[in-house]
């Protein structure tokens, strides 16, 4: 995608702290950090969300994911961490090319994802297993399994 932000950095055609590079992931520092030293890892080749991400790369992807979270504890030291991605606009997606999102956490910076759990009825539980399980069935098309 020629006019993709992450597409310009993986190109090297924008700047960026790059932090860590393979084969089809790459990982920066995010210019907007929730904290200081929250990087995101982003697939070389485009793609908006999670799903689209090609089976072969996830491996890379992953890796990546682990190799700057382990790297970013070791030298910030902080008492805990998230990973996390948004997809779709609903979910809170801003930038249209899938990342996962690494950021420290500390035990008093109040930064909450705000939740309103809900309680399955009767029932409804082995409903929507059902539904999800029936999916499942027919897309088992990941490589990895």
């Amino acid at each position: 995608m020629i006019h993709c932000e992450f597409c310009k950095i993986v190109r090297g055609n924008s700047s960026a702290e790059i932090l860590y590079d393979n084969l089809h992931a790459i990982a920066i520092l995010d210019i907007n950090p929730i904290h200081y030293g929250h990087i995101l890892v982003i697939p070389k080749t485009h793609c908006a969300t999670f799903l689209e991400v090609p089976e072969e790369e996830l491996s890379d992807l992953i890796c990546a994911t682990k190799i700057v979270s382990r790297a970013m504890v070791d030298s910030l030291n902080p008492p805990g961490f998230n990973i996390f991605s948004n997809n779709g606009r609903a979910a809170g997606q801003s930038v249209f090319h899938f990342h996962f999102h690494v950021t420290p956490r500390y035990d008093d910076d109040n930064i909450q994802f705000v939740l309103k759990l809900k309680k399955y009825g009767e029932g409804e539980m082995t409903n929507y297993g059902e539904r999800i399980r029936r999916h499942i069935n027919t897309n088992l098309d990941c490589s990895i399994l």
